[in-house]
């Protein structure tokens, strides 16, 4: 580290992201430069964002923007910033993380180290047995929102490194590329996509939402996920006053609750009956709703629990698709397994904590596309498929083993 440079940040920093950057891979920016690309002429292009970062002169180039399809419709905008940029934010993010992590509230769950969605699903989960009520929350384009000034106070109350709040304010200003080639500017919000936007985002819920919560309904435990968050509560009054007074605590921090995806719910089972306008909600690609369990001697009750939701597994049969697998007569049945095996591995691992039955529609959906691909391999299969699924069941029972989704129900193999 040379000690002409006005800011201290080693070479090994910058290494270390540039690792971690690799192996997250990514797209390219609005350079067009890949991570291979750059790994070409690694060591001149480290030395020249280490010196650039390390002297004050770096500054990042505008965010390229990609819009995402949303499962119920219209889409999500994406912000992708250059390799070399990814590399900049990962330096700040290595830096920041570990001092925001000792205050950050323990019921946070989004996009921080050691923590999973499932544990929010499963916390929720016993939560609503234990509360009646739940208010199921939703902020209005919450990454486009964000109040600069109020993050950057919050920043500063963390941090007086000038660096990494002099790259955070450039950060947060860098203008967003269109399709079209035209440069958006931006006064408020940080792009989804960046390396650095979700540590930011929780430091600025962490105050707008968190902190709050803990000062003023110390009774109403919660569950967060970067903008998505469950509260629980005993009675509908505290939930409709929690509400209204939370639309005004985010309104003061320049954001809105959505009207329409915001909800009071009903966590009925069978010691909370009535009828409500609303019984259900969805939480990290969960339902949670009234459903029918069966106790250990034997009996049926209905209990307010998670399951994967219906818009989960409209994705998985997307994705199922998408694979064309009849399109793949030329290659063997245990060729196509790896792939796919890779991703429903991924699928039940997530969604088979809960009412793990409610993956069989996905189990079986798979395996009519692999019915049709036997079609398209085998003459005499051709035209027959119920013949053609009859072989696959064949398959299934002989070699258990061969698909990660056959294997849903063993005991003895762990997805």
């Amino acid at each position: 580290m040379s000690e002409t440079k006005p800011f201290s940040i080693s070479k090994q920093e910058v290494y270390d992201a540039y690792r971690q950057v690799k192996a997250n891979r990514g797209a390219a920016g609005v350079d067009k430069q890949s991570i291979e690309d750059f790994g070409l002429n690694m060591a001149n292009n480290l030395y020249k964002l280490w010196n650039r970062m390390s002297s004050g002169s770096y500054f990042p180039p505008p965010v390229k923007r990609v819009d995402i399809p949303k499962a119920g419709g219209g889409t999500r905008p994406l912000g992708i910033p250059t390799v070399a940029d990814r590399i900049a934010q990962t330096v700040v993010k290595n830096r920041l993380e570990p001092e925001l992590e000792r205050h950050f509230h323990p019921d946070s769950y989004g996009y921080r180290p050691g923590r999973r969605a499932v544990e929010a699903v499963r916390v929720a989960k016993e939560r609503c047995n234990r509360y009646d009520w739940a208010l199921d929350l939703d902020i209005s384009s919450f990454f486009d929102t964000i109040d600069h000034d109020l993050l950057l106070k919050a920043l500063k109350f963390h941090t007086d490194s000038r660096w990494i709040l002099l790259y955070v304010e450039r950060w947060l200003k860098v203008p967003v590329e269109l399709s079209d080639g035209t440069l958006q500017e931006r006064e408020k919000g940080t792009p989804q996509g960046g390396v650095i936007s979700p540590l930011l985002a929780n430091l600025f819920l962490h105050y707008a939402f968190d902190r709050w919560m803990q000062k003023h309904y110390p009774e109403a435990p919660f569950e967060r996920y970067a903008d998505d968050a469950i509260c629980h509560l005993k009675t509908r009054e505290q939930a409709e006053q929690l509400k209204a007074e939370l639309e005004k605590r985010l309104e003061e921090c320049g954001l809105k609750l959505h009207p329409e995806k915001t909800h009071i719910v009903y966590c009925r089972d069978d010691n909370r009956r009535g009828n409500h306008e609303h019984e259900k909600f969805d939480f990290l690609g969960y339902t949670f709703r009234p459903r029918l369990s069966r106790r250990k001697d034997g009996k049926f009750y209905v209990k307010f629990s998670p399951a994967v939701s219906n818009k989960s597994i409209k994705k998985m049969n997307q994705r199922i698709r998408a694979w064309e697998l009849h399109r793949m007569s030329g290659k063997a049945l245990r060729e196509l397994a790896h792939p796919i095996n890779a991703v429903v591995r991924g699928w039940f691992n997530y969604y088979g904590h809960f009412y793990r039955s409610a993956l069989d529609c996905v189990s079986r959906q798979i395996d009519l596309h692999l019915a049709k691909w036997a079609e398209r391999k085998y003459k005499r299969l051709r035209g027959h498929s119920g013949r053609a699924i009859k072989w696959i069941r064949g398959i299934k029972k002989r070699q258990p083993e061969l698909f990660a989704h056959w294997q849903l129900y063993s005991k003895t193999v762990r997805l």
